[in-house]
């Protein structure tokens, strides 16, 4: 793939209204500041999906860029593919009820050849005339989980590969310049890099300082020899490394003694942090980033100058005495190779 990756880029489930609905100008500011803090020979890369509020992430970061006047050669757009818009027809969207706010629309998943093309064509039109030029099937390890049988899983599996096909048709073509994959569970990802030839792809709350198995890493070295880029994605599981009590949007409680290992962790590690004057974000970011074949993390925020924040945390030092403090409280693991 031709295409220089930002070090970091920007979510965009937000501007679909992820956890709460937020207005236009709070969104505008978002990406105003996100592209204005985008260091000089960076392009801004912004991650979006049909998913996202139903195509209204993809709606809003169109009329953003074009109120911003942003020229189509003067940012990158990733569209990961899988859901079209629909009418809304019920009280609330059908797809992962309760997260999202203030939606006009539903969503309806469609993974096929067919399907595939179909996505790409409407998010090309909701996002108002910007292309994007890297694209992707958006969660094939939920998809595949939904299978009832073995059947039912090889037949979502051939759906993924027609996917793929249309994918591999459009770069053919020059009508984009990457095709990837995104996912949470690495372990789809790894089962379909072995029938796809990817240019890059995605991880999402896997490899995080939280958690970071050795099967992962070893899975991501191997895609670092080959060439294919790494995004690392949801580094702060949800927003929980930096206060939220959601991880892995699931909200989680204090009080109840399943979750208490999650806070255990977060309180031992937020004490050191305060120790060594370090912000939890920026350390989370720093191991998100350092490890051959990331080349990227996608970060999400709902505070404009967070935003900026963000992108300054992406090129930060962090000392060597603060990871060997983690590992001598077994906050990662002992043996990690890249601090």
């Amino acid at each position: 793939m031709q295409i220089k990756l930002p070090v970091v880029c920007s979510g965009t489930s937000l501007l679909g209204n992820l956890y709460r609905e937020l207005p236009y100008n709070e969104k505008l500011a978002i990406v105003k500041e996100y592209i204005a803090a985008t260091p000089a020979g960076d392009t801004p890369l912004f991650d979006s999906a049909g998913k996202y509020g139903a195509g209204l992430a993809l709606e809003e970061l169109g009329k953003c860029l074009q109120d911003l006047g942003i020229a189509k050669n003067e940012v990158l757009i990733s569209n990961k593919l899988a859901w079209v818009q629909k009418p809304l027809t019920t009280p609330e969207p059908t797809f992962e009820k309760g997260i999202w706010h203030g939606l006009k629309n539903d969503a309806e998943q469609k993974i096929s050849y067919e399907g595939i093309l179909e996505c790409f064509r409407q998010g090309n039109e909701l996002l108002g005339g910007y292309i994007p030029q890297l694209v992707s099937v958006h969660d094939p390890d939920e998809y595949l989980a939904a299978a009832k049988d073995e059947t039912g899983y090889q037949k979502r599996y051939d759906d993924i590969l027609g996917a793929y096909g249309a994918l591999t048709e459009l770069k053919e073509k020059g009508e984009v310049a990457g095709i990837g994959i995104g996912a949470k569970d690495w372990r789809a990802i790894e089962k379909i890099a072995t029938d796809i030839k990817l240019d890059w792809v995605m991880i999402a709350n896997s490899f995080t300082i939280y958690h970071h198995p050795k099967d992962l890493i070893a899975f991501m070295d191997s895609l670092y020899r080959q060439g294919i880029a790494i995004i690392n994605s949801a580094v702060f599981h949800g927003g929980f490394l930096t206060g939220s009590d959601y991880f892995n949007y699931i909200l989680l409680n204090r009080n109840n003694p399943e979750h208490a290992h999650y806070y255990h962790w977060r309180d031992r590690y937020y004490e050191i942090c305060r120790e060594f004057k370090i912000e939890p974000a920026a350390a989370a970011i720093y191991f998100g980033l350092h490890v051959p074949g990331v080349e990227s993390i996608a970060l999400n925020s709902s505070n404009p100058a967070r935003m900026r924040k963000n992108v300054e945390m992406g090129h930060i030092k962090i000392p060597v005495d603060f990871w060997n403090r983690l590992k001598e409280e077994e906050l990662i693991a002992e043996d990690y190779p890249y601090l």
